[in-house]
């Protein structure tokens, strides 16, 4: 799943005419905190509810403010895995999206992304969840399947993360079946690493832990 599929298109983005007081409307519409501010297509920078709560008057226009958030962008073609480390890491509630010829597309909104990350590893379905390190080269779905289906359960999904600067990856596999206690027998007879698995029934507050260790083991 790319940034350019997690677009909400309903995010207006500001202009340097705005004011403080409009932007703050905006912001109270789309119960976010930050806004990204576009002219002409082309991204300015992303204003925060601070930086407006700092101007010495809301109803002067944005452009004359500095801005204290310059640099939080993401491409249309980077991964969620990426655009959720970008905003983990600059703790935006959104983050705006460029294409190639760095043109501004839309936003994606952070209070969004659980609900995708839900979705690309079927969370809310009941079954385990189970995080495996290995080196790239011992990576074999196909070796790692057998071994489930041998013991009569199916991935439903599956996803590999690159280790930066490594030649180490985490793999996230999610199964149809919360009863794994021989498949893990099986998968440690193989020698595989399992990182952390959960396996609880899905509610409310499992599908949020779910989400919570999975952006552990993202590193974010």
């Amino acid at each position: 799943m790319t940034a350019k599929e997690l677009i909400n298109i309903s995010i207006s983005p500001l202009k340097t005419s705005d004011t403080g007081n409009d932007a703050l409307k905006r912001m109270c519409d789309y119960k976010v905190s930050h806004l990204p501010i576009v002219n002409n297509e082309v991204l300015l920078g992303v204003i925060s509810e601070k930086d407006i709560y700092d101007f010495d008057e809301l109803d002067k226009p944005i452009g004359a403010h500095t801005l204290s958030i310059t640099n939080a962008q993401i491409y249309e073609w980077q991964h969620i895995f990426e655009v959720i480390k970008q905003i983990e890491k600059q703790r935006l509630t959104l983050i705006p999206v460029l294409d190639k010829n760095d043109k501004y597309l839309g936003s994606i909104v952070s209070s969004e992304l659980i609900f995708k990350i839900a979705s690309l590893f079927m969370l809310e379905k009941p079954g385990a969840m189970v995080i495996f390190e290995m080196g790239i080269n011992d990576y074999s779905l196909t070796e790692i399947s057998n071994i489930v289906e041998s013991n009569n359960a199916k991935i439903l999904s599956s996803s590999v993360i690159h280790k930066p600067d490594s030649e180490r990856i985490n793999l996230i596999i999610k199964l149809n079946t919360t009863e794994i206690n021989s498949i893990l027998k099986t998968f440690e007879r193989y020698e595989y690493i399992v990182k952390a698995v959960y396996d609880e029934n899905t509610d409310n507050e499992g599908l949020k832990e779910r989400y919570d260790m999975l952006m552990k083991y993202l590193n974010v």
